[in-house]
């Protein structure tokens, strides 16, 4: 038999952050934080250490930036190409180009958004999320 707790972590979505500027994974989290039925499991500022943690723990949804203190977002999407299918990819950069977007696309992203434009739209994304998870 599980425990309620753990049944209710479980009912929770679970988001991991790829994110190389601290300030901005912060915001992010505190963002999760602030979505009820959301929580996050993990972070990570390279492509390799996010790809490895990605699919050891299989979070529901990932936030994923483009420009990482090692790699880029697009080689995390490449490496979880075909390799984690149940996981949501959803980048955000201050690099929203269209070639950007349509290669972000073409590697499995659900959608980018713009850092500077958009940033809200990642919490509508996770609430909207939550709300299906339960």
């Amino acid at each position: 038999m599980v425990a309620a707790d753990q049944q209710d972590s479980d009912a929770q979505l679970r988001v991991f952050i790829v994110e190389d500027s601290a300030i901005v994974r912060e915001r992010l989290e505190e963002m999760v934080s602030g979505v009820a039925g959301a929580r996050t499991v993990g972070h990570a500022s390279g492509a390799d250490d996010a790809v490895r943690e990605i699919l050891a723990g299989k979070p529901d949804v990932v936030v994923l930036d483009l420009k990482l203190a090692q790699g880029s977002g697009f080689d995390v999407l490449r490496a979880l190409r075909g390799r984690a299918p149940e996981t949501d990819v959803y980048m955000l950069s201050n690099f929203a180009t269209e070639p950007y977007r349509r290669l972000a696309a073409q590697l499995g992203a659900r959608e980018f958004f713009d850092k500077s434009s958009e940033f809200g739209r990642v919490r509508e994304i996770i609430a909207a999320r939550a709300i299906h998870q339960h």
